[in-house]
């Protein structure tokens, strides 16, 4: 029998895709956001597809601040922003 491939909503464009395409930001228990590559940090996390139009999108809508109940901080759009430009490069 297949597994069946989580699947999670970006915050950008608002479609569903697998877990493993997209990138996530975690709100830590300790109030710290930052980026979860491994998926396995424990706390909130929202998923953003790897598209530089889907993260202008999300943070024009303030949806990752909305969907973590926290404030991102500039540094953690900037990593996301060269993780983006890196894959795509």
């Amino acid at each position: 029998m297949q597994r069946k491939i989580p699947q999670r909503q970006c915050m950008g464009c608002r479609e569903r895709k697998p877990k493993r395409e997209m990138i996530r930001v975690v709100r830590q228990p300790d109030g710290t956001v930052s980026l979860d590559f491994s998926g396995k940090l424990s706390g909130r996390g929202a998923y953003v597809c790897p598209d530089l139009e889907c993260l202008r999108k999300a943070r024009k809508s303030r949806a990752l601040e909305r969907c973590l109940e926290a404030d991102i901080p500039q540094t953690v759009y900037d990593r996301l922003e060269k993780e983006m430009e890196a894959q795509h490069g």
